[in-house]
This record gives C-alpha cells, structure tokens and sequence, in this order.
C-alpha cells in the first residue's frame, strides 16, 4: 500500500473530533437530569408537610416571623407529657403545675439551628422569665441515647425529652408544622400556664417560610405579644 494511502487509512481509524462532542453532550444532559431530579425532590421535600402546615393559615407576628397557630391553641388543656429525659429520669408536665412552662417542639438531632435556638434562649433565660416563663423543656422525636449525646456536646441545662414513640407530638398536632412528611417536629412554641391550660402558641416550621431558628428577639416579641394579649397566637 502506497505511503500515502496508508496514511489516509490511518486518519480514518483515528479518533475524530465528534467523539469528545458527544461526551460532553452526554455531560450535559447528565448535569440537566440531575438538576431536574434535584428541583422535583426539593418539590416534594418542601410541600411534605401535612394538614397543619396550610400557607393560608399563616400570619406574621410582631417579631417579624410568620408562623401558625395549631390545635390545642391558647384556653385548652394541655395534652399530658410524661417523656424521658436526655439528662436522666423523666418529665411530667402534671408536676410543674404552678409553674408556665415553655414547650419547645423542634426538629431534632438534623437541625443544628433548632439547637442554636435553645442555646440562645438559655443565654438569654432571664428576659424569658421576665415574662414570667419558670422553665422551657424541648422535645424531638429522636432516639434518647442520641439525644444523651448532643445535650453534653452543646453544654444544655434545659430538659430534653425524647418522644420517639410518639406519644405526645401527635397530641399537640406539632408533627404537622414540618417539612418531613410528619415524621419529626418543625419548629413549635407553646406556652403552659400554671393551671395546665395553653396560654399561647406558634408554629414557626409550617408552610409557607419553614422557620427553623428565630433570633431571641423576634421570639421574645412574639412571645410578649401573645402573652399579653396582642395577638391572634394569645
């Protein structure tokens, strides 16, 4: 074969330049997949909380923060909580009659700004009882071991409660203000007076703005609205 045709053989047998243009067309369809499999999980993710978390319900308090208001809401009894605590032994909400208490219903474990929250509040206790809160106490459906764990981790003085089995999230309708499918609590605030009655509630988690940490603040307003009144959460 002459030099010249072997050459032109060889030049068929190479590689041409279309080889590269179809991987980097396979890239690109690839990344336009994976964008839209991401925005439909992200879709199904954000609309997955049920019932309670309705957008239509929301309204925005003094602080800024728009938030729900669940049932049982302020003038009901509230549900009993008897719920093992991280820190040893047990809580029942039956003993601190006398005593408002402060009822925190959080994430859990996968929400470190839900933790954030509870620090805060506790570095800034004192402008909480000057509303004439006596004490908050935090609940997630996390496993207790695991929840042993992060209080000493985080340096928390506060009780946490481990309500795993789910035994009194459902009863305060709390389950319904996340973005897990009511699998795990949102981001729940509610206030028991010293008769055992509910004096006032919000529900940060829910539809539409899934809040899962409010400065102390915004909080504090909030709270201070509703206690005196001046809100629909009272």
């Amino acid at each position: 074969m002459p030099t010249s045709t072997r050459n032109r053989a060889r030049t068929r047998r190479r590689p041409g330049t279309k080889q590269p243009q179809r991987s980097g067309r396979r890239w690109l369809t690839a990344l336009v997949v994976a964008g839209i499999v991401g925005l439909v999980t992200a879709a199904i993710f954000l609309g997955s909380g049920p019932g309670g978390g309705d957008a239509a319900g929301a309204q925005t308090g003094p602080g800024g923060f728009t938030y729900q208001v669940g049932e049982p809401g302020a003038g009901e009894p509230a549900p009993p909580i008897q719920l093992p605590a991280a820190s040893g032994g047990s809580f029942d909400l039956a003993d601190a009659r006398g005593e408002t208490v402060l009822l925190y219903f959080q994430e859990g474990l996968m929400c470190q700004p839900c933790w954030n929250q509870l620090t805060e509040i506790e570095s800034h206790w004192g402008r909480f009882e000057q509303l004439g809160i006596d004490r908050i106490v935090t609940i997630t459906t996390d496993p207790l071991g695991a929840l042993g764990q992060k209080v000493q981790l985080e340096g928390i003085t506060s009780t946490v409660l481990s309500d795993v089995d789910k035994q009194v999230s459902p009863a305060y309708d709390t389950l319904a203000y996340g973005m897990m499918g009511g699998s795990h609590n949102g981001h729940s605030f509610v206030v028991v007076g010293p008769e055992g009655d509910i004096v006032w509630r919000a529900d940060y988690g829910g539809a539409p703005d899934y809040w899962m940490y409010l400065p102390v603040d915004a909080l504090l307003n909030d709270l201070r609205a509703g206690l005196n009144g001046d809100s629909e959460g009272a």
